[in-house]
């Protein structure tokens, strides 16, 4: 979420884990390690019970603190999306720590998920499950070669993380039709995809906030929503779009609050800087999502006839 303004760190000075390593295509994999191998047993503090790292999705008459509930709304949704209900064999790409795997094989009829993550700490938890029917690979969609085709896809929040500062807008559009296309290929007839990302609203890359870009998320770039809708043109029909900004306010509010109710223990796992940047990466994430600076976009797609 390099996304809002201001300066705070919440740290004393800087942090020395800063990423300055070389942009891989696609997807840094150093980057990906700084931000999601920092400690499961830290993630584990504040988030729900499904260890789901994105955007809740909530009804209006839900607990404001049943994140539980409105994370497994989420996953249903994005399974239902890409038509899980109807296929054996499911992809997620960027997968965490694997709750919409382990929630398509137990509620969907599908026979094999397959996961993709960069996370040494994210792979490591799936492949301890040692579940037949759930594989995880450590690797990225750009070297992904399936032996067979799959009948959905999803990815929630892997998108972020594709193109890199300072890329142009026709570098993001063409990144973005590149892994769309990959996607559209890899699904058989029938198929859907359901894409989760977090995308500017009202404020443009020149404006993204120094510390969250380089202590936080560093080597990520946001889409602009039209950068998607452009490079899925003639590869897939979107058929539904939602950005859902306020929601992903609400549930970093609640990502917040549960780190603060549990931040003793926090310090003891990370140490006292790194929880004050994550106190001020979630309190700025917030405000970021509740004014629109960033908004939460979700899609629905079918391959286009013929592509």
């Amino acid at each position: 979420m390099n996304s809002v303004e201001g300066d705070a760190t919440g740290s004393d000075g800087p942090d020395r884990d800063v990423v300055d390593a070389p942009t891989k295509r696609g997807g840094s994999a150093a980057a990906i390690s700084h931000h999601y191998d920092l400690s499961n047993e830290f993630y584990t503090l504040w988030l729900d019970q499904t260890l789901t790292y994105s955007c809740a999705l909530w009804n209006e008459g839900d607990d404001p603190d049943d994140l539980t509930a409105a994370q497994l709304r989420k996953l249903d949704f994005h399974l239902a999306a890409s038509a899980a209900d109807r296929g054996r064999r499911i992809l997620d790409i960027g997968c965490g720590w694997g709750s919409l795997l382990r929630r398509a094989v137990s509620q969907t009829r599908i026979e094999q998920a397959t996961g993709l993550t960069l996370s040494e700490a994210q792979f490591r938890h799936i492949d301890a499950w040692q579940d037949g029917r759930v594989r995880v690979l450590k690797e990225s969609w750009i070297d992904h070669a399936p032996a067979a085709k799959y009948d959905s896809i999803v990815s929630i929040g892997a998108l972020e993380h594709f193109a890199s500062p300072g890329d142009r807008p026709g570098e993001k559009i063409a990144l973005y039709r590149e892994f769309l296309s990959k996607c559209r290929s890899w699904l058989a007839p029938g198929g859907a995809m359901s894409l989760q990302t977090i995308a500017y609203g009202t404020m443009r890359s020149n404006e993204n906030n120094a510390f969250i870009s380089t202590q936080i998320f560093p080597d990520s770039e946001l889409p602009q929503a039209h950068e998607i809708l452009e490079a899925a043109s003639g590869v897939f029909e979107v058929t539904l779009l939602r950005n859902d900004r306020t929601q992903y306010g609400r549930t970093c509010d609640l990502w917040y609050r549960a780190l603060h109710r549990r931040r003793d223990e926090a310090v003891e796992i990370v140490g006292e800087q790194k929880v004050r940047q994550y106190e001020a990466y979630l309190r700025m994430s917030a405000f970021g999502f509740h004014t629109g600076r960033v908004g939460l976009l979700r899609l629905a797609m079918v391959p286009v006839l013929g592509s």
